[in-house]
């Protein structure tokens, strides 16, 4: 079974509730499942919007990468996503699969890695905590390494990996 990434955000409501209902949904979905600290980070992309809190979450699946997209956009909806045309506005939750294994997958509703994932402090710093060494293709840059060349000043720890269980 591939060994996958989640970043998980929220900037709405009662965040931490909200991401802590989306792991509890996903932990059905996955095996082995394993969540990072949980931090508060300024919004990317679009400013003028509430601060958010992240996470990331490493487990395994059976799931095909698309069937795994569709479960989690289902638990998008049920816990409260309402999608916009504010493109990267604010939101109740947002699951993004970063790694699925080490597939590429370039399709319509789905890049894998994420196309962000190697400029996003806040999903890079979360996903140090489960794998820091762990490389994204194609180039097989470690997660680690690719932090130290961003700004993450503005990243804060506010709960141990403990948060979610």
């Amino acid at each position: 079974m591939p060994d996958v990434f989640l970043g998980l955000g929220a900037n709405l409501g009662d965040r931490r509730a909200t991401l802590r209902a989306a792991v509890a949904e996903l932990r059905s979905l996955l095996s082995n499942v394993r969540v990072s600290a949980l931090y508060e980070t300024a919004p990317w992309g679009d400013q003028d919007q509430p601060a958010f809190l992240n996470a990331a979450l490493r487990g395994t699946t059976e799931l095909p990468p698309l069937d795994l997209l569709d479960a989690t956009q289902d638990i998008e909806r049920r816990l409260g996503r309402v999608r916009s045309a504010r493109r990267w506005g604010p939101r109740a939750i947002d699951i993004d699969i970063l790694l699925y294994g080490t597939e590429i997958v370039s399709h319509p509703r789905l890049t894998i890695p994420h196309r962000h994932l190697r400029d996003r402090g806040f999903v890079l710093r979360p996903l140090v905590d489960l794998a820091p060494a762990r490389t994204i293709p194609p180039d097989h840059a470690q997660i680690a390494e690719l932090l130290t060349i961003i700004n993450a000043d503005d990243i804060k720890q506010i709960e141990p990996p403990t948060w979610a269980d």
